[in-house]
């Protein structure tokens, strides 16, 4: 490769480089990329083991976050330990590149790093960017609401949820973004398009940003890392970018990803890591996503006979032999049952034994293949929390009779026509009037 010639730095751009050289290096760790070639798949390890431990000792000398660091989530990217290991990179790109100026204060320039780490940055964000994209391109990572969810108060719900049910409601609106988010991997994989991708990159990941800072979805430290690595390359063509937008000049073309190979090793090098990146990252991950959505659409819809899929109300609860009355107040006699298709249900009241969520206790229900008999359990893979007998003999009613827990009940349950406008998805071009 011929050799990278860029004029001498300023002191701060030598400083930031350094800074963002460490920080990226971290963050966009490249042992990850190589962790999935089979052999290698603890090898991100390396570096997450010792950064990892550095978070825990400044939280409890320094940060003081919480004294027990929650590094789990649960889905949450914004945990205690994500803000501690937030905060360390910081720490970290700022001391390295302190002690990397004082031990380099002669050099004038790193374009040959500067190189690959533009490069480490746009093919971090355009796997990043694939792998949520496709998901949207399927209409897989926000969900149509199901019956329990529409059965819930709107009131019930945390701005997080309401905005993943508002994303799910809309398959088209989803897989618009979608294909914005695909469009951002494709441009940037490209070394001519690169520069456009960025500026789609700032404008879509702006977007989640804002979505997550408003609806308060807990991706906030990872989304806005994202747009400001996308910022990060817009800025290294922002003479090219000032010239053609505020100067109306004529913008040069970029020499920043065109480096010539000469080596005809390193130009087949070239081509092989690309195409494998291609392969792994898109190829790879569009088959799972697709056989994924294969499954998903098959038996989402799935009714266990004989229960059909609705709303029940609760016409009479009887519990340990105690008939328990209706009541607005009691939160622990349920109100209402709704089976949902795939096995999924929820009950109306604050039942402990199940998973609550917004109101609701949610568990999953199987009939045995004669019907006669009802299994509810926390997941399919658990212990059941209830085996119940069932009578279906009246039209439009259960009768469920067993054990809950170390309940013993008797639940009368009545069918309800009960019906959700919002899960008509309606759609007008022509609206007389506002609804």
């Amino acid at each position: 490769m011929k050799p990278i010639t860029q004029p001498n730095w300023s002191f701060f751009g030598l400083f930031s480089f350094r800074f963002a050289f460490i920080y990226y290096l971290i963050f966009f760790n490249p042992l990850d990329i190589l962790a999935g070639i089979p052999g290698f798949q603890s090898l991100g390890m390396l570096l997450k083991i010792p950064v990892n431990a550095l978070a825990y000792f400044l939280n409890d000398h320094l940060f003081f976050i919480r004294p027990r660091l929650n590094e789990m989530g649960g889905g949450s990217g914004d945990t205690s330990f994500g803000w501690a290991f937030q905060f360390t990179i910081l720490i970290l790109g700022i001391v390295g590149a302190i002690i990397w100026s004082v031990f380099d204060r002669k050099k004038v320039a790193y374009p040959r790093l500067h190189y690959w780490l533009c490069i480490l940055i746009r093919y971090s964000l355009a796997g990043i960017a694939f792998s949520y994209g496709i998901l949207k391109v399927f209409a897989m990572q926000m969900h149509f609401p199901n019956m329990s969810q529409l059965a819930t108060p709107l009131g019930d719900y945390l701005p997080m949820r309401f905005s993943w049910m508002f994303i799910g409601y809309s398959g088209p609106y989803q897989i618009f973004s979608g294909i914005a988010e695909v469009l951002v991997a494709l441009l940037l994989i490209w070394r001519k398009t690169a520069l456009l991708g960025a500026l789609l990159a700032i404008g879509v990941f702006g977007n989640v940003v804002m979505l997550n800072l408003s609806y308060d979805i807990p991706v906030k430290i990872f989304s806005m890392n994202l747009l400001a690595a996308s910022i990060f390359l817009a800025w290294q063509e922002r003479e090219r970018l000032f010239a053609f937008f505020v100067q109306n000049k004529t913008a040069l073309p970029s020499s920043l990803f065109e480096k010539t190979f000469i080596n005809k090793r390193e130009k087949i090098s070239r081509i092989l890591v690309k195409s494998a990146f291609i392969l792994f990252s898109f190829g790879f991950a569009g088959m799972n996503y697709y056989n994924y959505y294969k499954e998903y659409h098959q038996t989402n819809l799935r009714v266990l006979d004989p229960i059909q899929p609705g709303m029940y109300h609760v016409e009479l609860y009887v519990k340990n032999g105690d008939t328990i009355p209706e009541s607005l107040v009691d939160s622990l006699r349920w109100r209402d049952v709704i089976f949902d298709y795939n096995g999924a249900g929820s009950v109306s009241a604050n039942d402990s034994t199940m998973w609550m969520r917004y109101g609701r206790a949610y568990f999953n229900y199987e009939p045995d293949s004669l019907g006669k008999t009802l299994t509810w359990k926390l997941s399919t893979r658990e212990s059941p929390i209830a085996n119940f007998q069932m009578d279906l003999s009246e039209e439009g009613k259960l009768i469920l009779q067993g054990k809950k827990s170390e309940d013993s009940l008797y639940v009368v349950l009545k069918k309800l026509n009960r019906h959700f406008p919002l899960a008509e998805r309606q759609f007008h071009w022509i609206s007389e009037s506002n609804r």
